[in-house]
């Protein structure tokens, strides 16, 4: 059976996970480190997991106290220097899914949900969007049991910014008539 990948050996995995960081605008744990490096069919989680503490050990990487990894500035010298000794359809595998990561997490970062009880089995749903520079708006909803504040939150998430394009065009449509 012919074995197909380009990841040859443990340094491979290395460069990868160095390139991957390098990209990535946040730390992230070893399955999101194992997930975005994963573009080679002879990669393994395994090797992953063993070569993140060798990146550790060795000033590559650092780790916080809640097992995130993040590239430091040894790591990103040396990663680039290295990083054409990994097939360059690996490398451009490997960016598009950490340009994706950082897309979902920066929306992660500007859309926010938080559910507060508010006694008598209501909670407020408190919906907040912002951007680069501050806060766009905050809405807060009254929701008759945590079931359905659920499902608001969930569809505020997944809906933040047409739901605020939308009250933007009604208050300005508003105003426009009102002159």
């Amino acid at each position: 059976m012919q074995v197909h990948g380009f990841i040859r050996d443990m340094m491979d995995v290395k460069v990868l996970i160095l390139y991957v960081m390098a990209h990535a605008d946040y730390p992230m744990d070893a399955q999101k480190t194992f997930e975005l490096c994963y573009q080679d069919d002879k990669l393994s989680y395994f090797d992953v997991c063993e070569a993140l503490p060798q990146l550790v050990g060795s000033g590559h990487l650092s780790v916080d106290e809640n097992g995130l990894y993040s590239i430091t500035e040894k790591g990103r010298e040396d990663g680039s220097l290295t990083e054409d000794t990994v097939a360059a359809p690996v490398l451009q595998r490997a960016l598009l899914a950490v340009e994706k990561f950082n897309r979902a997490k920066r929306r992660t970062d500007l859309v926010r949900t938080d559910i507060l009880p508010r006694g008598n089995e209501e909670y407020a749903v408190v919906m907040s969007l912002d951007d680069e520079q501050g806060s766009l708006m905050t809405l807060e909803v009254l929701a008759p049991s945590l079931p359905q504040a659920r499902r608001l939150a969930k569809a505020y998430q997944s809906n933040a910014e047409t739901l605020y394009q939308k009250i933007m065009t009604f208050l300005i449509e508003q105003t426009q008539g009102g002159k």
